[in-house]
């Protein structure tokens, strides 16, 4: 992957919350590590999977990537330029670049504008198209772009299905052309038949226009269907990297493992059949996350070396990356993942 191929790079990057108690003293008393040294690279044209349990900091990331928040240290690289220096005037210029579609398509749209305002509102702040009937023509094309009829524009929210406005959300991240956009569980609210619809939307759009996605989902099948490459998350931090195919068949971490061993099988013989192995414990929390790897109080490869520093992402083969000091004899030891899934490798369906 070269410089020119990478349009976002991370670079150790941390953000932490602060937990504050006390009425008269508001003063920190902890910090929750939300992103605990992250590194990896999106690259220009792909749509890039981050999967992980919920409170993984998942979204923590996406808001990074779009400069909704502040990171505690390391780096955010857009196009080689740290966007933590932006000043008010390119960050402006930034935003244009980049934007979202969020998870739940009604508190997402302002319940009191209408589609025309919605879908026009980023044309009007960043002074586009301030004359309203070119406005209005461009948010028409728009909605045609989406699958919409242009009769939608007076419609509001409450007066449309929870597909029509999801589509509503993709073309107001449209409208400003942007390179980037942040899929957060974009799909995960809607029906499984909207949800076929909107994907294929969004990687017809990913070609028309030459996009790249950062695509937040903890629904593997949709991961798999729609993503070039995945990483995976655990406790803030990256425990897999890998080509999408690669990852779903020959996963190496072993929280992976269990990730991919949890997704029932649309046979209903071969899943009354298969025996399954539940991931032992609880996730620690991530005010005081473990030293060492942090999945290693769950895992059945730990041992003394696991606790002892935190495992760095190496290389399997290709641009398969995982962090685990075992990686060698869980590729080796294929004994525990065929008593999770009853075969010796992932369901083909997964």
């Amino acid at each position: 992957m070269t410089a020119r191929d990478v349009l976002f790079e991370l670079r150790e990057l941390r953000k932490y919350f602060p937990v504050k108690r006390g009425i008269v003293f508001d003063r920190t008393v902890a910090q929750v590590k939300a992103v605990d040294g992250v590194s990896f690279g999106i690259r220009s044209g792909e749509t890039f999977g981050l999967v992980g349990e919920s409170g993984c900091g998942k979204s923590t990331i996406g808001r990074l990537l779009l400069k909704l928040e502040e990171p505690t240290s390391g780096q955010v690289l857009f196009e080689d330029a740290d966007i933590a220096t932006f000043d008010a005037r390119r960050t402006q210029s930034f935003r244009r670049h980049v934007q979202a579609v969020f998870q739940d398509p009604f508190s997402s749209l302002n319940p009191r504008m209408t589609v025309e305002e919605i879908v026009g509102e980023p044309l009007l702040v960043h002074d586009i198209l301030p004359d309203r009937i070119a406005r209005l023509q461009r948010v028409r094309e728009l909605l045609s772009v989406c699958g919409l009829p242009a009769r939608l524009v007076d419609r509001y929210p409450h007066e449309m299905s929870g597909g029509q406005r999801q589509r509503v959300g993709i073309a107001r991240a449209l409208a400003l052309r942007p390179e980037f956009i942040v899929c957060d569980e974009a799909v995960s609210a809607l029906d499984v038949s909207i949800q076929a619809q909107i994907l294929r939307l969004l990687d017809d759009l990913r070609s028309a226009f030459g996009l790249t996605y950062l695509f937040i989902g903890h629904d593997l099948s949709v991961v798999r269907h729609i993503c070039q490459r995945v990483a995976v998350m655990y406790l803030g931090r990256i425990v897999e990297i890998a080509d999408c195919d690669e990852l779903f068949d020959n996963p190496r971490h072993p929280y992976t493992r269990a990730l991919l061993a949890s997704v029932p099988v649309p046979d209903p013989e071969i899943e009354h059949r298969r025996q399954h192995q539940v991931i032992q414990g609880e996730v620690p929390s991530p005010m005081n996350p473990p030293v060492g790897c942090a999945f290693h109080p769950r895992c059945p490869l730990a041992d003394a070396s696991c606790r002892a520093a935190v495992p760095a992402l190496q290389a399997v083969g290709g641009d398969h990356l995982v962090a685990c000091p075992k990686v060698l004899q869980v590729g080796a030891d294929s004994a525990w993942f065929a008593r999770s899934t009853g075969t010796n490798s992932v369901p083909a369906d997964a």
